[in-house]
């Protein structure tokens, strides 16, 4: 389908990105930049790119298509650099959490080359980042957020859209805001839960000996609190007017539960956990018959 992949950021979503076209038989060469020395010569051993780049402008210069997988506070100096590159025919697509600054990003960065980038949200990953950890299958079976600009061409709409079922995802297309607000929601906020639930724990003195005694309700809850710090500083940031707002529903909430306890009503604490378990019950049935991988 793609003669050349200009992959600018050879970590896990860039690399395996990388991995999952050539496995798929859908791009011919992929040339990578990264701004580590180190990651490009690991990224050429693996064979998740064919040839070094000495910048984000010469990996996509004659590519017709580019991933820019980098994080998303790095995302508008990036298109700034690739933007002297982009031709009408390239498809460009990022890999961002977050949607609504990445098209601001790009509209004060592409100029006339604004309609090839289609705004892309695989929702895959794993705790472990770097190209080490590339996986060809990571986005099998997983679900992709597209959301176009009304400046985005159609035919790099359906360019995006055919990669992405290519490599067997399924693909959802919707408002860069309807994005934010969901992924504030589940995504954003329960990370945030879980790195404040870790350090509320650690930062007691008990905190060592509470945390030897953890089982596996305690590990399931908190197995997100070990992703990346850098990546999840800039969702937190970029996102947090979206992650704010759900923060106060979910303080709401704690607050009800607090109240109840402090009188001791029993009755009225169970209608709220049978009230959370009903939901959790019902959305996991739905998740049993349309599987989706974890983020």
């Amino acid at each position: 389908m793609f003669d050349q992949l200009g992959l600018i950021g050879c970590g896990l979503m860039g690399g395996s990105f990388a991995l999952a076209l050539k496995r798929a038989g859908l791009v011919q060469r992929v040339v990578g930049y990264s701004p580590s020395a180190g990651t490009l010569e690991k990224a050429l051993q693996l064979g998740v790119i064919d040839a070094a780049a000495s910048s984000p402008e010469q990996a996509a210069s004659g590519a017709d298509i580019v991933l820019v997988a980098v994080p998303v506070s790095a995302t508008e100096a990036t298109l700034q650099l690739i933007a002297p590159a982009v031709t009408p025919q390239m498809l460009i697509m990022d890999v961002g959490s977050t949607k609504a600054d990445v098209i601001a990003a790009a509209q004060r960065t592409l100029g006339y080359g604004i309609g090839s980038f289609v705004p892309a949200h695989p929702i895959a990953g794993k705790e472990m980042a770097g190209v080490e950890h590339a996986d060809a299958k990571l986005y099998q079976g997983c679900q992709v957020i597209l959301t176009p600009m009304a400046d985005t061409l159609d035919k790099q709409r359906q360019q995006a859209l055919a990669v992405w079922r290519a490599l067997g995802c399924k693909v959802v297309q919707m408002s860069p805001e309807a994005h934010d607000a969901a992924f504030a929601a589940v995504s954003h906020l329960p990370h945030l839960l879980a790195f404040a639930l870790m350090n509320a724990v650690t930062g007691q003195p008990q905190g060592q000996e509470f945390l030897s005694l953890a089982g596996p309700g305690f590990r399931d809850f908190t197995r997100i609190a070990a992703s990346d710090p850098k990546v999840w500083r800039d969702i937190l940031l970029s996102n947090r007017q979206e992650l704010l707002a759900q923060s106060q529903h979910f303080r709401a909430q704690l607050q009800a539960f607090e109240a109840l306890m402090s009188q001791g009503d029993g009755a009225a604490l169970e209608t709220l956990i049978a009230q959370a378990s009903s939901a959790r019950s019902q959305w996991h049935l739905k998740q049993h018959h349309h599987p989706k991988p974890a983020c």
